[in-house]
């Protein structure tokens, strides 16, 4: 069972997970790219490029959290809180909340 009971109480821990600004920038990459390829998937209704997206959003997270940050993702024991954290922190990052 997992200690956190709402995302609320998850984000705190998800963001002290990506303290160094190299594992963010590599997060907000991958996403980044997960989001032009869900563009170039519909722009030219071929669903195979979508077959990419975990490629991008995973690996460009995953170097950031071996490489940069030296921690295990956060998939690995809460993969919905951490999807969700991915996306928050990347909007959190848009506005500035998050600086890279």
């Amino acid at each position: 069972m997992s200690q956190y009971t709402s995302f609320h109480d998850f984000y705190p821990f998800y963001l002290n997970e990506h303290s160094d600004v190299k594992c963010r920038r590599m997060h907000f990459a991958g996403s980044t790219l997960v989001l032009a390829v869900v563009v170039l998937a519909i722009v030219t209704g071929n669903a195979w490029w979508l077959l990419l997206v975990p490629v991008a959003g995973y690996g460009f997270a995953w170097i950031g959290h071996f490489v940069f940050e030296k921690n295990r993702p956060a998939t690995f024991t809460h993969p919905l809180y951490s999807l969700m954290g991915d996306w928050v922190m990347y909007w959190d990052i848009l506005r500035g909340k998050v600086k890279l």
